[in-house]
């Protein structure tokens, strides 16, 4: 790679990197031994994070940072003056071949500013993944719609990508329109729409014909970013929750707004991301994918903003004494998975447990329990150590779960889900 090259491909990754919306679950492209790349099995999609919490595992870069839009909250704004920079559709082909027979990548995820026009645009896009694909390039490919790109466009796009994304960015028309006003609702959702519709006709042939091409294998995700508008967490869940109606959409990515652009008013004068809401969204996000919560039961008018001191699970609990202790040997499953501290696969393993005897303390936390919370929130066969919420009041079980201040240089360290503490940092 020479000079140039070297020095587009910093300058565009670099303008890529707020974009958060980049996964690589959900697709099976095997290598048949006459390719390059897999996306499946130990040569598949390495994930890796960068300090920031952003997924680094794809070569993810932007074929241009030059772009005819001005949002306010856009680093790559078209007033902005940052260095620019355009790659040709051949020189990402090569890029991302020579990075993958180097092994520094396992696929790309390609995204794009508005050059001239979005077909212009998408045009180039589309010619990018389908020349890694006539070079049998097997490995992941995730690829950004452009709003406004024509169908035909998106649909020849979506029969070599294995995802797509259209970012919403603003939850609320009516703040879009403030700090994008050259964008509009229907400029977004027409992508998605399009992308959708493939899923479910590419669904149908392929139940007839195996041999039918796929389109978007991996479904398609959006992003909205927290913190630079006046949206309510409720805003921003009822909307996710829409999304998720949809069995194309896979993931709605949340990222904490980044002051790229202290100069512009209608954006808030903020020192550092909202990088604790952010990690409540993923929270309460991960409730309603996969522990059956609905939105209002999250958020509701009288509690609009997600609990910034407890995991929105627990928040629940604590507004809802009347509905524990859960009898870990008698309730339900669902009824078990409502309990603070208690998991997906750990709620699985005690129903599968308790059919061989009643379950102790000891074996809840053998199998995985956090007793630390969930200790206030069951029963067993044995009495309750500490008494439960309902004998200790809500308030008192919050101020004995409620995280002490992290210090400083630890603001990073949260529960991202409820069984596994784990780093996180903000991030799309």
């Amino acid at each position: 790679m020479d000079a140039r090259m070297l020095d587009k491909l910093k300058i565009l990754a670099e303008s890529a990197k707020y974009d958060v919306s980049c996964s690589s679950s959900g697709t099976v492209r095997r290598n048949n031994g006459k390719g390059v790349g897999n996306t499946v099995g130990g040569v598949g999609i390495c994930h890796s994070f960068a300090e920031d919490g952003r997924c680094i595992s794809l070569l993810k870069v932007m074929l241009t940072n030059y772009c005819i839009f001005d949002c306010a909250y856009c680093v790559n704004r078209r007033t902005n003056d940052v260095p620019r920079a355009t790659f040709t559709p051949a020189e990402v082909v090569e890029i991302t071949m020579e990075f993958y027979r180097r092994n520094y990548i396992e696929g790309l995820f390609l995204s794009s500013g508005v050059l001239q026009n979005a077909d212009y645009t998408m045009e180039r896009l589309v010619r990018v993944v389908k020349d890694l694909r006539a070079q049998r390039f097997n490995g992941y490919i995730h690829l950004k719609s452009i709003p406004g790109a024509s169908q035909q466009l998106i649909t020849e796009a979506g029969l070599y990508a294995d995802r797509m994304s259209v970012n919403i960015e603003i939850p609320t028309e009516s703040n879009l329109k403030m700090l994008a006003p050259e964008k509009s609702y229907e400029s977004i959702f027409q992508p998605m729409k399009i992308i959708h519709q493939g899923v479910l006709e590419s669904h149908e042939e392929r139940s007839r014909h195996r041999s039918a091409p796929r389109f978007v294998p991996a479904g398609q995700s959006t992003q909205m970013i927290v913190g630079a508008t006046n949206d309510t967490d409720k805003d921003i869940l009822r909307l996710s929750s829409a999304f998720y109606q949809r069995p194309s959409i896979r993931r709605v990515y949340y990222s904490g707004y980044v002051a790229v652009n202290t100069y512009d008013t209608r954006l808030p004068a903020l020192k550092q991301p909202p990088l604790v809401r952010e990690n409540r969204l993923y929270q309460a996000d991960w409730l309603m994918r996969f522990y059956k919560f609905k939105v209002n039961e999250i958020v509701d008018d009288a509690n609009p903003n997600l609990d910034l001191d407890v995991d929105p699970k627990l928040a629940w609990a604590l507004r809802h004494p009347e509905f524990f202790p859960v009898d870990v040997n008698t309730a339900c499953y669902e009824h078990i998975l409502r309990v603070p501290g208690i998991g997906v696969k750990s709620a699985m393993q005690i129903v599968a447990s308790r059919r061989y005897g009643a379950l102790t303390f000891l074996q809840l936390k053998k199998i995985g329990v956090v007793l630390k919370k969930a200790k206030y929130f069951i029963n067993c066969r044995e009495l309750p150590i500490m008494g439960t919420i309902n004998e200790l009041k809500p308030e008192n079980v919050r101020s004995l779960l409620v995280a002490k201040p992290a210090k400083k240089g630890l603001v990073g360290q949260l529960e991202l889900n409820f069984d596994q503490p784990v780093q996180l940092v903000t991030p799309y």
